[in-house]
């Protein structure tokens, strides 16, 4: 038996149409005869509760294709990129036992990358007390601080970081005070095949498309779930640096009209957007797609189709 399954990687950007990509490639799979399933490589995607907020496919996606990487623990847990490469390797294992192919499709870079490289996850040092001291920090004096001392301490591993994202830059400051400015460890590689798929979208298109995403999540019921979010979490919460949220509760607090908030939100997801594609510049061997006009479905599978092919098979 293989070591691994057949890995099909669907990078890129947010709003650039890799849910639906990954379901229909998993769909054109299971019509050749293999099952197949998805992994979903969305560091907020991970929460319970973040839906609306955080784009999650829907049950109806689900019931198409079988869906992991979701809702893996309660927004106020911990949860890391080594806790999310654990939980890849369960489901591939038994994707491969299955006979399976495996889609890791998302945008959070360093999830794709500790298991389709094979980050070496576990050799990144960590210390619980230096950790939870970084996040009183965090709550007592925001995040402005605590980017700048890893700007000044470790340039390089700072510049692998979503600055955006308390998370990551409280545990890129761990591993700074833990290891210096050291590189990451080297990547062992994946132990099955495995093709890069990424999906680009033209600039001007992407910003209009990012703004009608951030207006139907209002739409769908975003302040409604922001709000429930609240009454049960505190809204400091790491997980609630997902784009969305605070624009939403700034709504319900009166500091910010429905229309300002969604613009507000649009703006911050542009940026975004350009922080992922600067990241997965740095990523070899990723064969883009451009999905300006349409899904590219038929592209994509001109290219997984005949990598399966030549796959291995239990």
């Amino acid at each position: 038996m293989i070591a691994a399954p057949p890995l099909i990687v669907v990078a890129g950007a947010t709003a650039t149409g890799k849910s639906e990509l990954a379901i229909r490639l998993g769909e054109a799979i299971i019509e050749t005869g293999r099952s197949a399933a998805i992994i979903s490589a969305d560091s907020r995607q991970v929460f319970r509760g973040l839906d609306i907020g955080t784009a999650k496919v829907t049950a109806d996606d689900r019931a198409r294709i079988p869906h992991h990487g979701l809702d893996l623990v309660e927004p106020d847990e911990m949860f890391s990129v080594a806790d999310f490469a654990t939980h890849a390797r369960e489901v591939l294992a038994a994707i491969a036992a299955d006979d399976g192919v495996a889609i890791l499709a998302g945008g959070t870079g360093l999830y794709l990358r500790a298991v389709a490289r094979g980050l070496d996850t576990d050799a990144l040092p960590s210390d619980a007390a230096i950790r939870a001291r970084l996040e009183r920090e965090f709550d007592d004096d925001g995040l402005a601080p605590l980017i700048a001392r890893l700007a000044t301490t470790a340039p390089r591993l700072a510049e692998t970081v979503d600055l955006a994202n308390p998370r990551r830059v409280v545990r890129a400051l761990e591993i700074a005070e833990l290891a210096g400015d050291a590189p990451r460890p080297p990547a062992r590689g994946y132990a099955g095949p495995v093709v890069w798929l990424g999906l680009t979208v033209e600039p001007a298109t992407h910003r209009d498309r990012i703004a009608a995403r951030a207006r139907a999540q209002f739409d769908a019921g975003l302040m409604d779930e922001a709000g429930t979010l609240r009454e049960r979490f505190d809204p400091a919460l790491p997980a609630f640096s997902a784009i969305g949220y605070r624009e939403a509760w700034a709504v319900s607090d009166g500091a910010l009209d429905r229309q300002a908030a969604i613009e507000l939100d649009a703006q911050r997801t542009i940026a975004f957007a350009k922080r992922q594609r600067t990241w997965f510049r740095s990523e070899p061997d990723i064969d883009w797609l451009d999905a300006t006009a349409a899904l590219p479905v038929e592209s994509a599978l001109d290219r997984a189709l005949p990598f399966l092919d030549t796959a291995p098979r239990t």
